[in-house]
C-alpha cells in the first residue's frame, strides 16, 4: 500500500520530469538559434507569383498556414531572390524559415517536399496548332524564349534551336526587373512565339495574362533532362527538431497545400509524375 510520503515522492517526480522536458524543449530552440515568439519567414518582396511585400504570393499564403497552426504571429524578412540569398538570410539568422528551395539544395535542411512542378510552354491562344514538344520540328522556324542556364536551355541547345532564342538572363535584382515576366510579354507581344519557363511561374502569369496564354506543362524527363523538380522548405542545417515540426505540419496541412498552390495554376505532379488537376485527379503528363 502506497502511503502519503510516497504518493507525495511520485508527484514530486512527475513534476521534476514535466520541467526537465520543458526546460529541455526551450534549450532545443535556443540552441537551434530559433525565435520561439514569431514564425519569421526570408522572401523576396518582389518575386510573385511565390511571394511580395503585401502578401499576394502562394508562399505568403503558406507561410502564414504555417504560422496560425502554430499559434505564434508571421514575421518577414525581405532580401531579393538573387545570388547570396540564403548566406545573408538565413545563415545570418535574420529567420528561421525559407519557402520554397529545391529538395536537393545543399545550403540548407530541406522539409519534406510539399510540391513538385515541371518546366513548361508559354504560347498565344490565338495560335490553334501549338506545340506541346520542345522536339516538334515547328520550333525550327519559331522565335524562343528560354532562362539562360535553365534545363531547357540544354535541350535548345541539343536541338540546334539556340540560333532562333533569345536568352533571358537568370540571376537579376527583382526589385527592379522580372526576366520571367519579361518572357512571358514577349510571348503576348509576338516579339517571341513560346517561352519555355518555370510552371509555377508559367502558369500563375499565363492564366493573368489579359488576354490569357496557354501554358503547356513538359514531360517530367525530356533525352534524360530533369525538367520537374521537388520544393521543400529550408531551415538552418542541424536544426532537427524545427524540421520534425515543419515536417508534421507539411504532411497535415498537404490537401490545404495543395489547394492554394493549384489556386496560383501551379502544375503540380505527383510522386509518379502525373499531372494533378483542380478536381483532385490525376492524367499523365504528355
Amino acid at each position: 500500500m502506497t502511503t502519503h510520503a510516497q504518493w507525495r515522492g511520485i508527484l514530486l517526480a512527475l513534476a521534476c520530469a514535466l520541467l526537465a522536458t520543458t526546460v529541455a524543449d526551450a534549450t532545443q530552440a535556443t540552441r537551434e538559434g530559433r525565435n520561439t515568439d514569431f514564425v519569421t519567414v526570408c522572401g523576396d518582396s518582389n518575386n510573385l507569383p511565390f511571394s511580395n511585400d503585401r502578401m499576394e504570393g502562394f508562399e505568403n499564403r503558406i507561410a502564414a498556414l504555417i504560422a496560425e497552426n502554430l499559434a505564434r504571429p508571421l514575421r518577414y524578412r525581405w532580401w531579393p531572390q538573387t545570388m547570396g540569398f540564403i548566406r545573408n538570410t538565413l545563415r545570418t539568422r535574420l529567420c528561421d524559415l525559407v519557402m520554397g528551395v529545391t529538395s536537393v539544395n545543399e545550403l540548407v535542411q530541406n522539409s519534406n517536399p510539399y510540391y513538385r512542378s515541371v518546366y513548361a510552354l508559354v504560347q498565344r491562344n490565338d495560335d490553334t496548332d501549338a506545340v506541346d514538344s520542345l522536339a516538334d520540328p515547328r520550333l525550327k522556324s519559331m522565335k524562343l524564349g528560354v532562362i539562360a542556364g535553365t534545363p531547357p536551355a540544354t535541350l535548345l541547345t541539343r536541338y540546334g534551336l539556340m540560333p532562333n532564342t533569345r536568352s533571358y538572363q537568370r540571376t537579376v535584382d527583382t526589385r527592379h526587373f522580372s526576366p520571367t515576366t519579361q518572357a512571358v510579354e514577349d510571348v503576348a507581344t509576338g516579339e517571341t512565339d513560346v517561352a519555355i519557363i518555370w510552371g509555377p511561374i508559367a502558369g500563375y502569369l499565363a492564366k493573368r495574362h489579359d488576354p490569357p496564354l496557354r501554358m503547356t506543362p513538359l514531360p517530367a524527363n525530356v533525352d534524360g533532362v530533369q525538367l520537374a523538380f521537388s520544393v521543400s522548405m529550408g531551415m538552418r542545417h542541424r536544426e532537427k527538431q524545427w524540421k520534425h515540426e515543419i515536417n508534421s505540419l507539411i504532411e497535415r496541412l498537404r490537401p490545404e497545400l495543395q489547394a492554394i498552390l493549384l489556386d496560383y495554376d501551379v502544375p503540380l505532379l505527383d510522386s509518379s509524375d502525373h499531372r494533378i488537376m483542380r478536381s483532385g485527379t490525376a492524367t499523365a503528363t504528355p
